[in-house]
């Protein structure tokens, strides 16, 4: 065999196996109040190591909280969690979080995320968007360690601000780019 199919070969073979490790991820899915009850416990910790980021609650018309994330992968890689949208502390809504790369990447990893939505416009566009692939509309800023000790409801200018949280594992690199979100029943 050529150099060619056996890249191939292991490209198929990875996407397979990533596909079918999301696939059943997601066929185990989480009870809505288990969901409830982990993005509470997560909320509470990141606000605890953040500060900014519990200003940011107070203020924010919504948070979409993924307290676990699987991510996985050895070339082509997968993603996948489900979340619950808070309004006003309450749960207004329950959503899945999938995303595929490729590229120079291998390892598995285990974290959450929580958006704040700062807007009216951008939670109306998450409600009426048939699933909503991150980094299309409406503006997001990942906020690091760094910036958070900077940020406050006086700087905030944009639509939704992300924090990550509870990184666990080995996996160079993460981000939301080619992440779809998508509302579920429960």
């Amino acid at each position: 065999m050529d150099r060619f199919r056996i890249a191939r070969t292991i490209f198929i073979f990875t996407l397979f196996m990533t596909l079918i490790g999301i696939r059943a991820d997601k066929a185990q899915g989480a009870a809505a109040a288990q969901i409830n009850r982990d993005a509470n416990k997560a909320l509470q910790k990141l606000y605890a190591a953040t500060p900014a980021a519990k200003e940011l609650g107070r203020k924010a018309k919504a948070v979409l909280v993924f307290p676990s994330i699987k991510k996985g992968g050895f070339i082509v890689g997968g993603q996948y969690g489900e979340g619950v949208l808070q309004k006003n502390g309450k749960p207004a809504g329950y959503y899945n979080t999938v995303s595929a790369s490729y590229g120079l990447q291998a390892g598995i990893q285990k974290f959450g995320y929580a958006l704040f939505f700062m807007k009216n416009d951008a939670l109306q566009y998450l409600n009426k968007s048939d699933g909503w692939e991150l980094g299309s509309a409406p503006n997001i800023v990942i906020v690091d360690k760094g910036a958070a000790r900077g940020l406050s409801t006086t700087t905030v200018h944009s639509d939704i601000y992300a924090f990550f949280f509870e990184q666990k594992g080995l996996m160079a690199g993460i981000g939301l780019q080619g992440t779809k979100i998508t509302r579920i029943k429960k």
